[in-house]
C-alpha cells in the first residue's frame, strides 16, 4: 500500500511538473482581438463627425506644420503616439545581426519592397479604374489608386511584433527585420511612391510632399522612440524597460 501511494504521490507531482513546465497560452488582450472592429467604428464616426461638425473639420484640416507641406498637426500627433510606442521597441543594435540568417531577410526585403506596392499599384488599378468605375469619378478613382499605394508602400512594424509572438518566432530575429525595414523606408518610401503613383494614376506628388511625410511620419517617431528607448534603459535597466515600461506603453498604440 505504501509502495502504491508513493507511485501515486510521484505520479502526481510528475503530473503537477508537467503542467508547470507547459507553455502558457498566448492570447490577445480585447482591444487587440477585435481592433477590426474597433477601426470599423473610428472610420464610421469620423464620417458621421465630418457630416455634423463640417466647419470644425475643416478647420482641423488647416492646422498644418508648414504652408505646402499637406502634413496636418492634429493627425501627425496622433500618429507619433501610435508610432512611437513601437518603435521604442526596436532596437536598432541587432542590424549588426543581418548577416546571421540572410535568406529571410532577403525574403521580407523582397516581399516588402517589391511584391507588395507594386502588386498593391495593379490590383488599385484595376479595382478603381475598372470594377468601381461606375461608382467613382475619375478624379476619386485616382486619389483612391494614391491611397493605397502610400498604404502598401508603407511597411508594418507593429503586428510584426504581435505575429512573431503569437507564432513563437524569434524575437531577436524579429527586432533585426524590423530595424532593417524602418532604416531602409527612410530612404525608399518616397521613390517607390513617386514613381508608382504617377505611373498608374494621372496624378503627380510632389517630391517636396513625400519628403516631409518621411520626415514627420518616420524620422520624428523614430528619433523620439529611439531617444527614449535609450534613456528609459541607461537610468531604469533593460528588464524594468521591457517589462514594465513597454506594456503600459501599448495600450497607447
Amino acid at each position: 500500500m505504501k509502495s502504491i501511494r508513493h507511485d501515486e504521490a510521484g505520479a502526481t507531482s510528475m503530473d503537477t511538473a508537467c503542467a508547470s513546465s507547459s507553455p502558457q497560452e498566448k492570447r490577445l488582450n480585447v482591444f487587440e482581438r477585435y481592433l477590426t472592429a474597433w477601426v470599423g467604428l473610428c472610420m464610421l464616426a469620423g464620417v458621421l463627425i465630418g457630416q455634423v461638425f463640417p466647419v470644425s473639420v475643416s478647420t482641423l484640416r488647416s492646422w498644418e506644420f508648414g504652408e505646402g507641406s499637406h502634413i496636418n498637426l492634429p493627425i501627425a500627433v496622433l500618429i507619433w503616439l501610435m508610432i512611437i510606442p513601437m518603435m521604442m521597441k526596436v532596437d536598432f543594435t541587432a542590424v549588426q545581426n543581418v548577416g546571421r540568417r540572410p535568406a529571410g531577410l532577403a525574403i521580407t526585403l523582397f516581399v516588402n519592397w517589391v511584391v507588395k506596392p507594386f502588386s498593391m499599384a495593379f490590383f488599385a488599378w484595376v479595382f478603381f479604374r475598372y470594377l468601381f468605375a461606375a461608382w467613382l469619378s475619375p478624379q476619386e478613382a485616382e486619389q483612391y489608386i494614391a491611397g493605397c499605394i502610400i498604404l502598401a508602400a508603407a511597411p508594418c512594424t507593429a503586428m510584426v511584433f504581435v505575429w512573431s509572438y503569437l507564432t513563437d518566432g524569434d524575437p531577436a530575429y524579429t527586432l533585426v527585420q524590423v530595424a532593417v525595414n524602418d532604416l531602409l523606408m527612410l530612404g525608399l518610401f518616397a521613390p517607390i511612391i513617386g514613381l508608382l503613383v504617377t505611373g498608374a494614376s494621372s496624378l503627380t506628388v510632389p517630391y517636396s510632399v513625400l519628403w516631409y511625410s518621411v520626415v514627420a511620419f518616420i524620422v520624428v517617431p523614430l528619433a523620439i522612440g529611439t531617444a527614449l528607448r535609450t534613456w528609459l534603459i541607461r537610468h531604469h535597466g533593460r528588464q524594468w524597460f521591457e517589462q514594465t515600461c513597454l506594456p503600459r506603453f501599448a495600450p497607447v498604440t
